[in-house]
């Protein structure tokens, strides 16, 4: 069974939107002005590789879907391109990137399908709204937070809205000026 991995670029005040700068906002680009050194490049070139799966939210798919099919000279860009992409959208979708497709039915039995058909990580980049219910169902089973050393004040946040649920630390390495932080659900006594 499939893992649901929840993989993003945070700011330490929490915010995920916009690290690359590709969506225009005023605060755009924020983790190019840090190094996230070798091992945060190791890390996320493991992760990738590893994992069988993409799940998408509608905004982020359009966003990487204009973006990775012009990156396939190295192994990562060809990695992004060639797995497969599922892609959660309340509206109708015409999937252009290779090997997209629409999530059909409701969300909770769609991921349920999803962790059954793949054995290693399904991988949940930006997305936050999706990370934020399936994190509220119960079907988020491990975050990886690469944290960055910028307090932005303002923009998107992981958890913002989200119902309250515990997590509990699995792991925490240093990466250039970043940090990673892994969690995983945890029961509350």
């Amino acid at each position: 069974m499939g893992n649901v991995v929840v993989t993003e670029f945070m700011s330490l005040d929490g915010v995920i939107e916009d690290p690359g700068g590709s969506e225009g906002t005023a605060a755009g680009g924020w983790a190019f002005h840090f190094d996230r050194g070798e091992e945060g490049d190791r890390f996320k070139q493991e992760e990738l590789m590893k994992a069988d799966a993409q799940l998408l939210g509608r905004v982020t798919y359009t966003g990487f879907a204009q973006a990775w099919p012009a990156r396939n000279g190295d192994e990562f860009g060809r990695r992004m391109n060639e797995m497969p992409k599922h892609v959660v959208s309340g509206a109708p979708l015409d999937p252009q990137w290779q090997n997209a497709e629409r999530l059909e039915g409701d969300l909770a039995g769609g991921v349920r399908a999803l962790k059954e058909r793949y054995e290693g990580d399904i991988l949940i980049a930006g997305s936050a709204s999706l990370v934020r219910s399936l994190g509220d169902l119960g079907l988020v089973d491990e975050y990886r937070l690469m944290v960055y050393p910028v307090v932005l004040g303002a923009g998107r946040r992981l958890f913002e809205g989200a119902s309250q649920h515990a997590l509990r630390l699995t792991s925490c390495q240093p990466a250039g000026d970043c940090l990673i932080l892994t969690y995983a659900p945890a029961e509350v006594a």
